[in-house]
């Protein structure tokens, strides 16, 4: 099968899954009452939502930036922020063309002539750091829920969010070494990375109303970001709402107000990653800290 047929078919086969997923969720909840709770969103608390999530991002682009770095490639942070904005429309918006990443380790390569297996290397890195870190935080907060079920289990659950950091440490170390000296700087704006994501979920708990089981949301917000890794939809628009809605209904949640959550995340992932149109438009020239 040829390449560009098979990337049409894999993503037809995407757009298909998040269709059926967002229609699954909406035959399961009341969609009337869930845009009637979006409706009520208090506009102070989302603007602080929308701030902390491009926080995230931006943190996020300075970590890449720092595995660039370690290549010898000295990109600019701001030649980095607007390649990062341009990645994150490319995965959400154009689904059908070249991904986000992709796009992202092609210039690269191309202009600054670095192995294209380092080039993958720090793309698949940067990701499993934020991964990794997504399962820490989840670990955490499943140790905080007052839940019988992990109530039972505090040791393992805390076991392997110690284990986890070894394993990727050992990983780096044994496979790719060259980026080992950044490894707990990298651990660390993950750290605030995700952070950063939580208190924009926080912030659009309250600009919800939502003052209860904030914990249990946050949790179910974790969980729904590592589902979302799995590439089995676009931009996880289908997993993450099935997460919110089952992970509402293990831990006696509204699954209304869980999916309205949903639904104002990724509503704010748009708008922003929206932004990135004006460097698919406008080329981006990648400057370096060396002239």
């Amino acid at each position: 099968m040829e390449t560009g047929l098979r990337k049409k078919l894999i993503t037809a086969v995407k757009i298909a899954i998040s269709a059926i997923l967002i229609y699954f969720i909406f035959t399961k909840v009341d969609f009337k009452e869930v845009m009637d709770i979006v409706k009520k969103t208090n506009p102070f608390y989302l603007v602080l939502a929308i701030l902390f999530f491009i926080a995230s991002k931006v943190i996020a682009s300075v970590r890449l930036n720092l595995y660039f770095h370690q290549l010898g490639v000295k990109l600019t942070q701001m030649s980095n922020l607007k390649l990062y904005l341009l990645g994150m429309f490319y995965n959400l918006f154009l689904p059908g063309g070249i991904g986000g990443d992709a796009y992202k380790g092609y210039l690269i390569k191309n202009k600054f002539g670095v192995e294209t297996k380092k080039v993958v290397s720090v793309l698949v890195l940067d990701r499993l750091s934020g991964l990794l870190l997504l399962f820490i935080y989840t670990c955490i907060l499943a140790l905080l829920l007052s839940n019988p079920w992990f109530n039972k289990i505090e040791i393992p659950i805390g076991t392997l969010g110690v284990v986890s950091v070894i394993v990727f440490w050992y990983l780096n170390k044994r496979f790719f070494s060259f980026v080992l000296p950044i490894f707990w700087r990298s651990f660390a704006l993950s750290a605030m990375v995700q952070l950063a994501q939580l208190i924009c979920v926080y912030f659009i708990l309250q600009s919800l109303s939502i003052q209860t089981s904030e914990t249990a949301y946050l949790f179910i917000f974790l969980i729904s970001s590592i589902v979302s890794v799995l590439p089995l939809t676009i931009g996880g628009i289908g997993s993450r709402e099935v997460t919110f809605f089952y992970g509402a209904t293990l831990l006696a949640l509204d699954e209304n107000t869980s999916i309205s959550i949903s639904m104002v995340f990724f509503l704010i992932t748009a708008l922003v990653s929206l932004f990135g149109i004006l460097y698919h438009f406008k080329k981006i020239e990648l400057k370096t800290t060396i002239q």
